[in-house]
């Protein structure tokens, strides 16, 4: 079973500074229908101007995965570390018992775009923990390519996610067992009988297999418990 959701059906705000959709509820966004898709709680696009950024402010229990689409964000935390991530990079940050960051576009001229994804650790009360790699274009050409998971940056939760920029077909096998997500990114993804666009995600439930065919497609692909 593959279910629809459209980009235009995500909650959206525009804060002038940000445009933000949420694919599930978050703040004062709120769909009974679309809380959390099992462990994967927040997909949140984000574009923020030049010059601003999310303030220092808390999170606890959560595994948080920022994919940066375009441009670069800097990012500082309570455990010392102060990074810029960059279009092509993702971080993984485990906030566990809890951990206090700032989120700031880093350039004073050009927006920046980005996916956060927040996902439930399988246990409460971690150490937290921070961790950032490049995923090059050829790795995440015409494949899938794991950046979290047990190849790729590592989370708590027994969950992978796969970064693809695919023109062509691909065809995946999938345990019906499982639950998973489609977030596409950029152009237009078919994924076996359903059609979709930039914005759009797809919950995949009871499914063995997936026939994805892409159209200078970017999207993320979420395995999950």
């Amino acid at each position: 079973m593959i279910t629809v959701r459209k980009s235009a059906e995500r909650g959206h705000l525009n804060h002038g500074w940000l445009d933000t959709f949420h694919t599930f509820s978050f703040g004062d966004y709120y769909d009974p229908k679309y809380t959390n898709f099992g462990d994967l709680r927040v997909i949140n696009e984000d574009t923020v101007m030049p010059g601003f950024g999310f303030d220092t402010h808390p999170h606890s229990n959560m595994e948080i995965v920022t994919y940066i689409i375009e441009g670069a964000l800097e990012h500082k935390d309570s455990g010392g570390h102060g990074m810029t991530i960059k279009a092509g990079e993702v971080q993984r940050m485990t906030a566990g018992s809890g951990i206090e960051h700032s989120e700031k576009n880093a350039s004073k001229t050009e927006p920046v775009h980005l996916l956060q994804i927040w996902i439930y650790p399988e246990k409460k009360g971690l150490p937290p923990s921070y961790e950032q790699r490049v995923f090059t274009a050829k790795e995440k050409t015409n494949r899938l390519c794991p950046i979290v998971g047990e190849v790729g940056l590592k989370i708590h939760q027994d969950a992978t996610i796969y970064a693809s920029l695919l023109s062509g077909e691909l065809v995946h096998t999938v345990n019906p067992k499982r639950r998973y997500w489609i977030q596409v990114v950029k152009g237009s993804l078919q994924v076996s009988d359903k059609s979709l666009s930039a914005g759009d995600g797809a919950a995949i439930e009871k499914e063995s297999s997936l026939k994805l065919v892409g159209k200078n497609a970017e999207f993320l692909l979420f395995d999950l418990p």
